[in-house]
């Protein structure tokens, strides 16, 4: 036996003492199965016993995915040749034993970082296109701006066209008349004289 913490050493007859209650206990012919069970530990055993029998244990479920193939075996790695993921005994004796395989974890960590960098390119992506987006929009609005005030530029020019034809063809028509007076006077004073 080795020393006891107060430096004591246990004699020969098997004399220590309890780490617990520090009581002096002798180990005679029986050895260990002589000491005095320990209340508290029998106590949570029986309570342990009678919380099994009376309450069944919840089935454990894992989320780890099982194998389709082999029923008791969970799909732990990946076959990189293939793309999919399989389990130790497919690599081993199954489909995948020529193919090159990794760690299943290793793959996801390699495929979540590119996810995350192709997320992040889309995000960046999304923020050019919504961009451009708003400049083809301001483009539009400016457009129908322009548009509205050609269209109101021409009618005007249109209208004052349209005032000075106006003008110009009643100075036509006035001019006309008075030439057809003059020339119908000429004419009447020529019959009249012959």
């Amino acid at each position: 036996y080795m020393a006891a913490r107060s430096g004591s050493t246990v004699t020969s007859g098997g004399r220590f003492r309890c780490p617990s209650c520090r009581h002096e206990v002798v180990l005679d012919r029986h050895g260990v199965y002589g000491l005095q069970g320990n209340l508290l530990v029998e106590n949570i055993i029986d309570m342990y016993k009678q919380g099994n029998t009376s309450k069944p244990v919840p089935e454990v479920k894992t989320d780890q995915p099982m194998c389709e193939e082999h029923e008791d075996e969970k799909i732990n790695i990946y076959c990189i040749t293939c793309s999919v993921p399989t389990c130790s005994l497919c690599k081993v004796f199954g489909a995948h034993k020529n193919c090159n395989v990794a760690p299943l974890n290793d793959v996801f960590g390699h495929q979540k970082v590119e996810l995350t960098d192709c997320v992040s390119m889309l995000v960046g992506n999304n923020e050019r296109v919504q961009a451009i987006i708003s400049q083809l929009d301001e483009t539009c609005r400016a457009i129908d701006e322009n548009s509205r005030r050609q269209k109101s530029r021409i009618c005007e020019t249109f209208d004052h066209l349209f005032v000075l034809l106006e003008e110009k063809k009643s100075e036509m028509t006035l001019k006309i008349n008075a030439e057809q007076e003059e020339k119908l006077d000429y004419i009447r004073g020529l019959r009249k004289k012959y």
